[in-house]
């Protein structure tokens, strides 16, 4: 699918901004990130936004945190076995150590100048007190936008997860398989209502690079979300004409998707006119960095399907992206497999470059799926949960970076029933999945793995503050000295996916 779309992109910039200031205070207009013609510019020179994801933080992932299910679902659990007072406590203590200035020194020291922080709307507002703010929803990301801004990176705040569920999958929160933020007006109205707050509260700050207001539509009947984008901009831009708005594509069928394992945030071909100052966010996960691949990448074969799913005359911004990354337990092949998987990240690093396109690897840190840094196997965080990974390991429990292996021999049956008995279920929107999607994200996604996160609960029983301190700093990076020497509390790095991106994000610095 290519497509062009008529830019209304005007000139801006002019030389001469303080880039120490930026971060405080009110600005002209040359101090902000701003679109110009198919570039992202500061002062009307070009900058390429080169970085990664903060994922698994303000919105936290089954596959990314180790719980089953939903973060909404995991978090009701703990609240019931820890008490209020001890969940409130380690929830503050791991936002805390997950992202510390150690984190921002390390990841200025390998060229990158742009974080993508995900966050969850629930830090913000509750479901059954709605339209009432949590002003704590800012304590951590305030302190983070900070901590970036002075090592020089960039941030870009996106909504990962908005009421009612603005796709149909687990990432965004939703514990159904049906995207209800398309089907009732309120929804939408409280998302309006978040981003005004949002943007009102960081309008002045310069080191924000922008707001994704949405991550990973599924609107299947196209139009919804083209109306929502375009409210959503006038509804910002009243509030703060300078930021700019970086647009996930949708979830849809794109003709040359034959070698990639997702379309989420792929498809544009419903996008006709591009809004003034806005970026497009591709999302580029191919299917040789997963274990569903049918062979392993080589170098004979060329992953470009991506090239045909430009949006031209627009920055293109593709801020998801990257493999998983097998262990030892995996089996004897796993080194191979894992280098296979970096030149796919390569190849991926190259058409970024071929097409002059800003990114952001997902993600920085998990517990060791796909993260550049995650928690030492032995940290008291996965020393504690390892049984209960395996165990979702061996269910295939998780809809990212699964084997299916283990449950084939059950599910592969049910599929084939369900495709002799209802063939239209192969045409089921949204039809890249497929009935193997489907039920996997029905069965073992939804019904098994609600009961399942009451199991990850368990493990939290009896435990008290030191030790609920100790997990949550599992994930604290430790002290920063230089790019080859950290002084690790309990998190390591994954050095072959740090050299790739250092390489490339000082190349360009």
């Amino acid at each position: 699918m290519a497509v062009t779309l008529t830019s209304t992109n005007g000139a801006h910039g002019a030389d001469g901004a303080n880039d120490h200031a930026r971060n405080h205070g009110h600005h002209g207009n040359d101090d902000y990130l701003r679109v110009v013609g198919s570039d992202i510019t500061l002062n009307g020179k070009p900058i390429l936004l080169k970085g990664a994801s903060l994922g698994g933080w303000m919105l936290m992932e089954n596959f990314m945190n180790g719980f089953a299910g939903h973060e909404y679902q995991a978090r009701s659990e703990l609240r019931k076995t820890l008490g209020q007072d001890k969940y409130e406590y380690y929830f503050d203590k791991f936002l805390e150590y997950y992202f510390t200035e150690a984190d921002a020194k390390f990841l200025a020291s390998i060229g990158f100048n742009c974080i993508r922080v995900a966050v969850n709307y629930r830090h913000f507002e509750d479901d059954m007190n709605p339209r009432v703010f949590k002003k704590s929803g800012l304590k951590h990301l305030d302190r983070v936008v900070d901590l970036c801004a002075a090592h020089g990176i960039y941030t870009v705040i996106d909504l990962h997860a908005l009421p009612g569920g603005q796709n149909i999958d687990w990432h965004s929160d939703n514990g159904t398989h049906q995207a209800l933020f398309w089907e009732h007006k309120d929804f939408q109205d409280r998302a309006v209502w978040l981003w005004e707050i949002l943007a009102e509260h960081f309008k002045d700050n310069t080191w924000v690079a922008g707001y994704n207001p949405m991550n990973e539509p599924t609107d299947i009947e196209h139009e919804r979300l083209q109306a929502f984008y375009v409210r959503i901009e006038k509804a910002i831009r009243a509030v703060d004409p300078n930021h700019i708005l970086f647009l996930d594509g949708k979830l849809g069928v794109v003709p040359a998707l034959t070698v990639r394992c997702s379309s989420f945030g792929y498809d544009f071909s419903h996008f006709k006119v591009a809004l003034p100052n806005c970026v497009y966010s591709c999302h580029d996960y191919s299917i040789y960095g997963f274990p569903a691949a049918p062979t392993l990448y080589t170098y004979t074969r060329r992953v470009d399907a991506w090239r045909g799913a430009l949006i031209k005359q627009t920055p293109i911004w593709n801020s998801e992206f990257g493999p998983t990354y097998n262990t030892p337990e995996d089996g004897p092949d796993w080194e191979m497999i894992n280098h296979a998987r970096y030149e796919v990240l390569k190849l991926q690093l190259g058409i970024n470059r071929d097409h002059n396109a800003s990114y952001s690897l997902w993600t920085y840190k998990d517990i060791g799926v796909m993260g550049m840094v995650y928690p030492k196997s032995d940290s008291p965080y996965l020393s504690l949960l390892n049984p209960f990974l395996d165990k979702k390991k061996t269910l295939s429990a998780d809809g990212w970076g699964f084997n299916e292996a283990p449950v084939k021999h059950i599910f592969g049956p049910l599929e084939k029933w369900l495709e002799e008995n209802i063939p239209s279920l192969e045409k089921k929107y949204p039809p890249t999945w497929k009935i193997k999607k489907h039920v996997l994200r029905m069965v073992r996604g939804l019904l098994l793995s609600e009961e399942l996160v009451k199991e990850y609960a368990s493990y939290f029983e009896g435990l008290d503050y030191d030790q609920l301190d100790a997990l949550a700093k599992s994930f604290h990076f430790g002290k920063y000295i230089m790019r080859s020497i950290a002084e690790a509390d309990n998190c390591v790095q994954r050095d072959q996916l740090v050299r790739i991106m250092a390489e490339d994000a000082l190349a360009t610095r």
